[in-house]
């Protein structure tokens, strides 16, 4: 997959280069804070520890310390320069590196005569930048009593450190990230190859318009894997969708066929030899048909496109509701669920109406509406045989009929499934008995319980 800006492996890149940036300096600014710290305090040290020395100096051999090259000695490979004043501030001695020039620490030296202070400062020396200790000296009598001493130091070698320190950890900086990004390009090079063949594989999808083409399946049990896997079976879904539309637009065009068929007859009939009361019938007969089909195949069509149903609805009012000399109802409590009234009617009115066409002649039907687990059913029942396990399965599919020359479109129990799978339940058969199963409306009030079992008790009597 090429790396191209504004892509995953881009942006992925450029935020490792990023963060590996952001961490080394915050790294190399706290490494800078502590060796800048410990170099100034081991200079600051080595300063006041060559001012002790002559300060012991002064006291112990005042003689020596005037004498040419006795201050030049340096600590720890660092030159030190000594300025050495008496109490009126005017040089006793002082180091030959000094040569002519002066150290510039006048405050410091009358505060230390003075005050007997002590203090740091950073001066300058012509070009040269220092870092310089004034001291008190005791007064134990020779030329310097009770003057003070003046010890300084290049911070030349301290700087150089530091910007060595500084371009080390800049160098680091831009090597790492260029490692990590390195590492982060080829590692997901690597990983988004298989997303790049399922771009492409997919587009090809998409140009070609065929479900039944699949995306290649890496082999790697990954992310990448799983997506693979899930879109597959995505496809595999539009396929099936895809085959049912084509054999639900071929079984609608074979059942308007035949009435259409008879319609087309009649009227030929009509216009060569007239009007009798018996094509007259088969008129009525064969528009009736196509109303009903036509009717059919519309509510179908608006209940897998309407959304879901938000008004409550209780199913055992809709079984005594559809009460009548024939039908039976056990209906105990309420059972409540939150749907479209209408819709569960009319489910309800084709459950029925599917008992009465193939259960006994003058057979009982029986609805149940109950509650149980969470889950609202609402079933009806004929006295007949019932359907077998296959014939069960296949209920609720379009146009299809227990029998080749039944009665009906085909259509009246794929009507309940639409309608019971809009409301987020399910239709299904077993013998005799077909039930729509709902989710149960968990915070239905007791008043509303009470009213419902006055009700159904009302309507019993």
């Amino acid at each position: 997959m090429p790396l191209t800006r504004g892509s995953l492996q881009a942006r992925s890149v450029a935020a490792a280069a990023f963060a590996i940036l952001l961490a080394l300096v915050v790294v190399g600014t706290g490494v800078d804070l502590l060796v800048s710290r410990h170099l100034h305090r081991a200079l600051d040290r080595t300063l006041r520890e060559r001012a002790v020395e002559t300060s012991q100096l002064s006291a112990s051999a005042p003689a020596l310390l005037t004498t040419p090259g006795s201050l030049d000695s340096s600590i720890g490979g660092t030159q030190l320069i000594v300025e050495v004043v008496d109490r009126r501030g005017r040089i006793v001695a002082r180091s030959l590196s000094l040569g002519g020039r002066v150290l510039p620490s006048g405050p410091l030296v009358r505060s230390a005569i003075d005050r007997g202070r002590t203090g740091y400062a950073d001066t300058r020396v012509g070009n040269e930048e220092l870092r310089v200790y004034t001291a008190p000296l005791p007064h134990f009598g020779g030329p310097a009593s009770g003057g003070a001493v003046v010890v300084g130091a290049s911070t030349h070698d301290l700087r150089e450190t530091l910007a060595s320190l500084h371009l080390f950890v800049l160098l680091s900086g831009l090597i790492a990230a260029a490692l990590a990004a390195l590492t982060v390009a080829l590692l997901l090079g690597r990983a988004l190859r298989p997303l790049g063949r399922l771009a492409v594989a997919a587009a090809e999808i998409e140009r070609t318009g065929d479900p039944r083409r699949r995306l290649p399946q890496p082999s790697s049990a990954d992310e990448v894997g799983q997506l693979a896997s899930t879109l597959n079976a995505m496809l595999g879904g539009l396929e099936r969708a895809r085959e049912a539309e084509r054999r639900f637009l071929a079984d609608a065009s074979h059942e308007l066929r035949t009435p259409l068929t008879a319609l087309r007859g009649n009227v030929a009939y009509l216009a060569r030899r007239g009007t009798t009361p018996e094509l007259v019938a088969d008129l009525a007969l064969d528009s009736e048909r196509l109303a009903r089909l036509t009717d059919d195949l519309l509510v179908i069509s608006g209940e897998e496109a309407s959304g879901a149903p938000d008004e409550v609805v209780r199913l055992d009012e809709l079984a005594v509701a559809a009460r009548d000399g024939g039908i039976e109802v056990q209906a105990s409590e309420p059972v409540p669920v939150r749907g479209d009234r209408a819709a569960l009617e009319r489910a309800l009115a084709n459950l029925v109406e599917n008992a009465r066409r193939y259960g006994p002649e003058a057979g009982r039907i029986t609805i149940s509406a109950e509650c149980a687990d969470g889950l609202a059913r609402l079933s009806v029942s004929d006295e007949g045989p019932g359907l077998e396990t296959e014939g069960a399965k296949r209920a609720f599919e379009r146009f299809w009929r227990g029998r080749q020359d039944g009665p009906g479109s085909g259509l009246g129990l794929a009507i309940v499934r639409a309608i019971a799978e809009r409301h987020g339940g399910r239709a299904y058969a077993e013998g005799s008995r077909f039930t729509i199963e709902l989710p149960a409306l968990k915070d239905f009030s007791e008043s509303a319980g009470t009213t419902a079992g006055e009700e159904i008790e009302k309507g019993s009597a």
